[in-house]
């Protein structure tokens, strides 16, 4: 009999109640992410005279610092792991983690600068403890269950993207109908809730995810293996050690040079500014240390190597495009799109906002009834938390629904576009499910070809859709239409390459270097996340030398021709592959 089996005595839709918690856990903590990340850009861009100001920061300024939180969000999970691995347990982590991102929000919502920053800060370091043991926590439930672990995290995917789209949805709507601080505030009460509810959860676990102790370690049995390894030589210390150095200078220099003036080793180099000087110099630095150290693994190992080095740089790219969606596009959305409608247009748009938002939350609701069926006397206080949080839920729902009603026009809230990614993502999710799982699924170099390709598509309909927009031009009435397509294609190319990248990584790279390859893996979306900004930064000054129009042609024509590449490589990649499919 298997340790987790009693797990699954007491089970929620064929799963274990306590994968709903973590999936309830989950959803809040997206809930708030999401929620703070739709509105963050618009609040610092945002008009400082009016009915609900913002700081009047450039849009260089305001991505600058998004791109450098989104990095280190995604490189911080890297350290928390280990801790959570070593030191602290999972839940340990989780519960660190959760209260250090309440702190974080409401750090925002006092809306000054020092609280802004801290605020940002807290939720890097919560991100680090919170994401990766959360997920380690799921795995040592499903151990020696492999026949149900696909089906546990679908159903926690679900969790993450019903978080985002009520995040983006409520905290957007609070925070452009209401206010800023609330807005922030709002994202905050959630994760806080979340995390009381995971607390008093922990009955549900067993010993799963307690702290690791050190007799432990007496027991694991270093595997055998005729491999040639290949150890770290001093040149790999140096150039990992000039690579951190570059980029973290490029990292912090970015925001501070571009928001306060400040510049790290205020040099000139080569006529280039300091930033992009050291982001180049990491690049040509970490290229080197491939270079370096590829071949020098065996035959096979090596080329499998360059393979998954030829997914990471189309990684970075996707990334960097499709990130657009929380820079640029909200700007793109408050500026150049029409968002009044007016009579029949409006009422339309009510009843199809008023489907998208009740819908998805009776289903959510019903989950959460289950789970009450089945635990309440064991976790009866978590459940009440969990209970009271989707109370909240409904009323600010039901008060939005409401106040909309009265209006004889709607404007259409900037952040309600965003929620498309993560419809869609619940829409087709299925269907590419099955469609992986057919005679027809095609290979690697097909499928990063169809997610970069869609990718571009959809860049390509804004393009078309701002094509009379002139150069210089500050604001616009374009049909949003353009935003709808772009989000679904977008979405359509997340599909196909996201999912993909870690299901590679696990077959391409041998087993004892799959925890440093999840790091190499993270820091190529890292990367992504920090140029999306960083180039998205100048939609200004491209939209005003050339026009909007050949901004978004820049991620039309690119990500296309990568796809392309990425076919023309086919034979190469799968030669090289060795039998993985």
């Amino acid at each position: 009999m298997s340790n987790t089996d009693q797990f699954f005595n007491k089970t929620v839709i064929g799963h274990p109640a306590a994968l709903f918690v973590l999936f309830f856990t989950e959803m809040w903590e997206r809930f708030s992410y999401y929620g703070m990340r739709a509105i963050l850009v618009i609040f610092l861009t945002g008009a400082i005279l009016g009915d609900n100001p913002g700081w009047g920061w450039s849009s260089s300024s305001a991505l600058s610092l998004l791109g450098t939180y989104a990095m280190f969000a995604y490189l911080a999970p890297l350290v928390g792991g280990w801790l959570g691995d070593k030191k602290i347990g999972y839940r340990k982590g989780v519960v660190i983690g959760a209260f250090l991102m309440t702190l974080g929000h409401a750090s925002m919502a006092i809306e000054t600068p020092i609280f802004l920053y801290l605020g940002i800060s807290l939720l890097v370091v919560g991100t680090g403890f919170f994401k990766p043991n959360i997920t380690s926590i799921i795995s040592k439930i499903y151990e020696g269950r492999d026949d149900k672990k696909d089906g546990a995290f679908n159903i926690f995917y679900m969790g993450v993207n019903a978080g985002a789209f009520l995040g983006i949805m409520l905290c957007g709507w609070v925070g452009e109908r209401v206010g800023w601080s609330f807005g922030f505030g709002l994202a905050g009460i959630f994760m806080l809730l979340g995390m009381i509810q995971f607390y008093y959860a922990q009955p549900l676990f067993g010993e799963i995810g307690d702290v690791p102790e050190k007799s432990d370690e007496k027991h694991i049995v270093k595997q055998e293996t005729s491999e040639k390894l290949n150890p770290f030589l001093p040149v790999d210390y140096i150039l990992i050690t000039l690579f951190v150095i570059c980029a973290l200078i490029f990292i912090i220099n970015d925001p501070l040079s571009k928001i306060g003036g400040i510049d790290i080793l205020n040099f000139t180099y080569f006529g280039m500014e300091n930033s992009l000087f050291f982001a180049l110099l990491a690049f040509i630095t970490f290229i080197l240390l491939l270079f370096i150290r590829i071949p020098r693994y065996t035959p096979i190992v090596k080329d499998r190597m360059i393979v998954f080095t030829i997914f990471c740089v189309f990684t970075v790219f996707f990334w960097a495009a499709f990130e657009q969606g929380a820079g640029s596009l909200p700007l793109y959305t408050r500026d150049f799109t029409d968002r009044l409608l007016e009579g029949n247009s409006a009422l339309i748009f009510q009843i199809i906002d008023i489907s998208v938002t009740v819908i998805p939350l009776l289903i959510i609701t019903y989950v959460l009834l289950s789970l009450f069926n089945k635990t309440y006397v064991e976790i009866s206080f978590s459940n009440i938390v969990l209970g009271i949080s989707f109370i909240i839920v409904w009323g600010i729902i039901i008060f939005k629904i409401y106040s909309e009603l009265q209006s004889s026009s709607t404007e259409v809230p900037i952040t309600w576009f965003a929620i498309l990614n993560s419809l869609f993502i619940i829409v087709f999710a299925p269907l590419f499910a099955k469609w992986w799982d057919s005679k027809y699924n095609p290979p690697a170099s097909v499928k990063y070809f169809l997610g970069l390709a869609l990718l571009g598509v959809g860049f390509g309909f804004l393009a078309f859709g701002a094509r009379n927009v002139p150069a210089g031009a500050d604001s616009a009435s374009l049909s949003m239409i353009w935003l709808v397509l772009a989000y679904l294609f977008h979405t359509l190319g997340e599909l196909c390459l996201s999912p993909m990248g870690l299901s590679y990584l696990s077959k391409l790279i041998p087993a004892r270097m799959i925890a440093f390859m999840f790091g190499v893996y993270y820091l190529a979306v890292a990367i992504g996340n920090k140029l999306a900004h960083y180039i998205g930064g100048d939609i200004e000054k491209i939209t005003a030398e050339y026009s909007l129009s050949g901004f978004f042609l820049i991620f039309t024509i690119v990500p296309i021709a990568l796809g392309l590449v990425s076919l023309l490589l086919h034979p190469l990649i799968k030669k090289s592959m060795h039998g993985i499919k």
